[in-house]
């Protein structure tokens, strides 16, 4: 009895799954790190998890891609193009899904995900746009600006990781 127990132990071991398959823990359930936008303008930008921590800047470009990388309670600790850190509450960040152009002076929009392929618009760096899909094993993403969509090299933004895949 006690070597059918080891090994239905054993057994149940060797099911649980890797750490590469689980995501980190985190307060809300959801994947650490994980991509989020300013849900309006004007975000303060926390140095702490609270009201009490001081405003170390206010985010003024609703849909900006942001980072999350760790929770407390209410509170997300991001990360932004920049690489800075602060506290948001959660209120603040929306799931939808945007980018940010970070490469600087004029970036191409193609007609399809290919270099090759026909430009039919250019953005300059710090424009923001809504991710429509990126497919798998593609270095694109397919995004909508005002008024054009097309596709951008995840290279040139903030907002998408690289082998990152949203249909």
């Amino acid at each position: 009895m006690k070597a059918f127990l080891s090994f239905i132990a054993i057994l149940l071991l060797s099911l649980q799954p890797t750490h590469a398959e689980t995501t980190d823990s985190s307060e809300s359930g959801l994947a650490l790190p994980r991509m989020v936008s300013i849900r309006a303008d004007n975000i303060n930008a926390r140095s702490g998890p609270g009201t009490k921590y001081p405003i170390e800047w206010i985010y003024k470009q609703k849909g900006a891609p942001l980072e999350i990388i760790n929770e407390f309670e209410l509170w997300r600790q991001v990360r932004d193009w920049e690489g800075d850190v602060s506290w948001i509450h959660k209120t603040r960040l929306s799931g939808r899904r945007f980018i940010k152009i970070i490469t600087p002076g004029e970036n191409n929009i193609y007609h399809s995900p290919k270099y090759d392929s026909k430009v039919i618009a250019k953005v300059e760096d710090g424009v923001i746009g809504e991710i429509k899909k990126c497919p798998n094993k593609s270095e694109f993403c397919l995004i909508k600006f005002e008024g054009v969509e097309g596709w951008v090299s995840k290279k040139n933004v903030f907002g998408v990781y690289e082998d990152e895949v949203i249909k």
